[in-house]
């Protein structure tokens, strides 16, 4: 791996904002620059995965294996510089870093901070994913980022939910029903670990797992009527909330150049994924019909009392899982 100092070069403006390429195959490197996205002012840059993205979208003047070896931003002006001056430049985008950034002029700290990256950059082959760029996921629009991040986040939720079912329940039928929706929404969770690297799921995966558990568990104390009105509240908010996401990707506009989508592995195309996505919901809407069926076998003989308790629980249930998309999209 070349470490040196790469020099500044001159080439015609790339965009109006500065361009950050870096390594989506190292995961230490991923996570930070997450972190960059994610933060106020991360939408003011262009960001670019070297490990996956093609020659044309590197630019003029940077190599993949380069773009691969250190942390590069392409300026405004054309000028490319890498390593401690690459951070500066990311840096002074993002509020909350510009402390960084200023501490970065005191004289001798860049110097010091080129040190410190070199030093880093020794020891990353130890970890860094040993892909190739063929291998890598494309990088989404942040928006569909996002919105990924929290369908990882409800699979995940989803896997606990009939988990959390089966551990307290022990009526014969709504065991085999819970079995069967688990099976599917584990491959549904497997489905989304390879569309959504490591450094882009949630952060609060351990509370989605709890949270899912316990809207499981509670409901299969109190019987099948009330699971089986759990599931019908959830799956029929997954629907509507698989069918925005199709929406949006409808209204994203073509790639400037057409990807082939081999079909092995993550989908590497917005059609491919906009199929995954679909396939998933349709399997969705069939647990909540299926729930809906079962539910609707006992309702003649449903009593009254309690009727009132369970409509809050499903309301909660619907507005809990609005609220855990809308912290997932974040955090």
């Amino acid at each position: 791996m070349n470490t040196a100092v790469q020099p500044e070069t001159t080439a015609p403006a790339a965009a109006d904002a500065p361009c950050v390429y870096y390594d989506g195959a190292c995961p230490l490197c991923s996570r930070e620059i997450a972190a960059y996205q994610r933060a106020r002012g991360g939408d003011t840059l262009q960001w670019v995965d070297a490990s996956g993205c093609s020659a044309a979208e590197l630019g003029p003047q940077l190599p993949r294996d380069k773009a691969l070896a250190r942390l590069h931003v392409r300026l405004p002006d054309g000028r490319l510089v890498s390593g401690a001056r690459a951070f500066v430049a990311v840096w002074q985008q993002l509020p909350a870093f510009r402390g960084l950034a200023l501490l970065a002029r005191l004289p001798g700290a860049t110097l010091v901070m080129e040190g410190l990256y070199r030093a880093f950059l020794a020891v990353r082959p130890l970890w860094r994913a040993r892909t190739t760029p063929a291998a890598q996921a494309p990088l989404w629009p942040p928006a569909l980022r996002r919105e990924l991040r929290t369908d990882h986040a409800g699979e995940a939720g989803a896997v606990m939910i009939y988990r959390g079912v089966l551990a307290m329940s022990r009526d014969a039928d709504v065991r085999a029903f819970a079995r069967q929706h688990l099976h599917t929404e584990q491959a549904h969770l497997a489905l989304f670990e390879a569309v959504v690297p490591p450094a882009e799921r949630s952060r609060l995966l351990p509370l989605w797992r709890v949270a899912g558990w316990l809207t499981g568990a509670l409901p299969a104390l109190f019987g099948p009527r009330a699971v089986y009105a759990t599931i019908e509240a959830v799956e029929t908010f997954v629907d509507a909330h698989y069918a925005a996401q199709t929406a949006l990707i409808d209204a994203l506009p073509a790639p400037a150049s057409e990807t082939t989508d081999t079909g092995i592995g993550p989908p590497r195309t917005l059609p491919a994924l906009r199929s995954l996505l679909e396939n998933c919901r349709l399997d969705e809407v069939a647990h909540r019909e299926d729930a809906g069926g079962r539910l609707g076998l006992g309702e003649a003989q449903a009593p009254r009392r309690g009727a009132m308790a369970l409509r809050a629980w499903v309301a909660m249930v619907s507005a809990g899982s609005a609220a855990a998309v809308r912290v997932s999209r974040h955090v």
